[in-house]
């Protein structure tokens, strides 16, 4: 078959030769969302179901993908939006059980379980839905391709169907897709650039609390974040995350500093939480959960080099407080702080936040969106905030004294209690 007659045949390149438009000669009008009546996935998608988008939504399984479309689903079928669930990991039975056992009943939601893709084009043909779910990809298959479902030619193909059906039509397609154990999605990740949005659930299955995070999103930011928190009922939204992840403001132990990241347009405040003890093996250990292990390695040479703190041959396990992931280095001088003060039993001061990246000179470098960190710390009642020399005379805030400091050893007189 030629490659034209392929294209066509799988529902692109139809346009008419006159279908070339200006730019300028293209109406434009403001995206009529959906809202899912989760406000946390809401804000994670951009402001709500966009008509005609395909979303990706990807994890490890077991960690809530189901449970959180269908309670997406069941909400929706609520409101009289038309609904199809479609499961071809489930017989219906099983499916009814989970709703009732998340307490979802949603008596006019409409569900087929199968995992012929033509066979889903049929109910969708004959109950026109907005909203479309399947679960899973893995689990479709087209009945003219070879290859059973799950391997990379299904995959590929029964995407590329589901794209081309959303937007012929305008419905809002969900489909979940499983994490490997390599740790990727569906194998390569050659389904993340044909949708809209790509979406993962992050959190470790033995941890309450799970972390919904766009990492592509045409229609919203990335790195937005949604948080929930698995319950006997299904997933309960965390309307104020910072208060689940540091668990309090006033006194507290050596090893323990707050910081605040910003994911996507939410400031968040963290706990960081450091452990120095002596070594038992030839080589120390340097652990770190919810960090980069390499940033971590280069603070503590930092710390010896600019600081005068010699971690020497003992072991350094530092995590964030709740199973919480940080990438941005805006935590750095946060970490500092937390392994000098455990290795040096000095208490942080109550109501004390530190905000600041560390350059390989023992400089504390400026950090972008500082008044919406400033805004959440105030909001939560931190009364002392650290921050780089540089941002003096930018910042302010009532009721807030702030420590401005040029090296990593300056900041520790305005961190630590005497």
């Amino acid at each position: 078959m030629s490659l034209e007659g392929d294209t066509q045949k799988r529902g692109l390149g139809q346009g008419e030769p006159d279908a070339v438009k200006k730019l300028s000669e293209v109406e434009g009008r403001d995206v009529d969302r959906t809202r899912t009546g989760l406000t946390e996935l809401d804000r994670v998608l951009g402001g709500g179901i966009v008509p005609g988008s395909l979303v990706l939504i990807g994890g490890d399984p077991g960690i809530g993908k189901s449970t959180l479309l269908l309670q997406m689903a069941a909400i929706l079928s609520a409101a009289e939006v038309p609904v199809l669930y479609v499961t071809g990991e489930e017989s219906l039975r099983q499916l009814k059980m989970r709703a009732e056992r998340l307490e979802t009943p949603a008596p006019d939601m409409l569900v087929l379980s199968e995992t012929s893709l033509d066979a889903i084009f049929k109910q969708c043909q004959k109950n026109r839905p907005g909203i479309l779910v399947i679960d899973s990809i893995q689990t479709v298959y087209k009945t003219d391709l070879p290859g059973s479902p799950g391997s990379m030619s299904q995959l590929r193909e029964c995407t590329l169907a589901l794209m081309v059906h959303a937007k012929s039509t305008g419905t809002a397609i969900f489909i979940v897709g499983h994490v490997t154990k390599e740790g990727v999605l569906a194998g390569p990740r050659m389904l993340e650039h044909m949708v809209d949005t790509v979406v993962y659930f992050e959190g470790e299955r033995h941890n309450a609390y799970r972390i919904l995070r766009a990492v592509k999103n045409r229609f919203g930011a990335t790195n937005e974040i949604g948080v929930f928190e698995m319950a006997a009922t299904g997933l309960i939204q965390v309307d104020n995350p910072s208060q689940v992840f540091v668990h309090n403001r006033g006194e507290r132990d050596p090893g323990s500093v707050v910081s605040c990241t910003v994911e996507g347009t939410r400031p968040i405040l963290v706990e960081v939480q450091a452990l120095v003890s002596r070594s038992n093996y030839s080589m120390s250990q340097r652990v770190s959960m919810g960090l980069d292990g390499k940033r971590l390695t280069i603070i503590l040479a930092l710390l010896e080099k600019f600081a005068g703190i010699d971690i020497g041959p003992q072991d350094v396990f530092v995590s964030l407080a709740g199973g919480f992931r940080v990438e941005e280095t805006a935590v750095d001088l946060a970490i500092a702080a937390a392994v000098a003060s455990n290795h040096l039993s000095r208490k942080c001061l109550p109501n004390t936040l530190a905000l600041g990246e560390l350059g390989l000179n023992g400089e504390l470098r400026t950090i972008p969106q500082v008044d919406a960190r400033i805004k959440e710390a105030t909001r939560l009642g931190f009364k002392n905030i650290v921050l780089p020399k540089t941002m003096q005379g930018k910042v302010n805030a009532p009721g807030v004294q702030f420590h401005f400091v040029r090296k990593l050893g300056e900041a520790f007189e305005f961190i630590y209690q005497n």
